[in-house]
């Protein structure tokens, strides 16, 4: 058990990045320890108010009660950092609907066809890991997709002005904005098991599971991140492309 002397240890190596940050004039000593502040108290809170959640005899419907709050903070998030993205910001609804569908989904297919048994202790974790690792790649999607389009402008009007339809005219700039959204996840799943021994497994085997059946958990957690990953990335650049164009089939400024 991790006891108050190995949190502080550990938390010499925030004051290292720190003393980094100040050092090369980073200017991010103030967000490292903003940052380092606010997750001690966010998992100290999700701890205490988990404890209800995950008890072998809690009701299902505060696990999915619980779900639905982390949707609705995942989409703020979303909305919050896709601000500069301007007028190809996902709405709220588009937004709800990229985030939202691809979990829906996973959670049918794992629960649906028995691969966890649909209890609070495993609904809740798996549903967490599946809208962390896709959240990033819906903020990069958006982001990536705005920032492509600037490159891209001179050519998709070139395209626009032989006559070639907008679908296809802005289909390379989605193609680039989806493959660097879904790039680092693939580079993620290249190595583990090598370099990084994923979260899920390494705490299952630390609470005594036996590796391999950690091994293959892990492998289902793995393989419905990367499914949710894609889903959420293709889709919020698809949505996105739908905002460049004017109704007269012009790139919108």
């Amino acid at each position: 058990m991790v006891d108050a002397w190995g949190v502080a240890a550990s938390l010499s190596l925030v004051a290292v990045a720190v003393a980094l940050s100040v050092w090369w004039r980073l200017g991010l000593h103030l967000p490292l320890v903003i940052s380092a502040v606010r997750a001690v108290g966010q998992l100290l809170l999700v701890g205490v108010v988990l404890v209800p959640v995950l008890r072998s005899d809690a009701e299902l419907w505060w696990s999915w009660t619980w779900i639905a709050a982390m949707l609705v903070i995942a989409v703020g998030v979303v909305r919050r950092r896709t601000r500069s993205a301007g007028e190809h910001r996902p709405s709220i609804l588009v937004t709800a609907i990229g985030v939202g569908a691809p979990l829906g989904v996973c959670l049918a297919i794992v629960f649906g066809l028995g691969v966890f048994d649909l209890r609070p202790v495993t609904l809740v974790p798996v549903a967490g890991i599946i809208l962390g690792n896709s959240l990033p790649a819906t903020v990069s999607g958006a982001l990536r997709f705005e920032a492509q389009l600037d490159t891209d402008r001179p050519q998709i009007e070139a395209m626009l002005a032989l006559g070639i339809e907008p679908a296809g005219a802005i289909r390379p700039t989605v193609q680039t904005s989806i493959r660097d959204a879904l790039v680092p996840q693939i580079e993620r799943t290249n190595v583990v098991g090598l370099v990084a021994l994923p979260g899920a497994m390494t705490g299952l085997i630390l609470a005594g599971v036996d590796p391999i059946d950690a091994v293959l958990a892990q492998i289902v957690v793995m393989f419905l991140v990367i499914g949710a990953v894609a889903v959420t990335a293709t889709f919020m650049t698809l949505a996105a492309a739908r905002t460049s164009f004017t109704r007269d089939r012009r790139l919108a400024r």
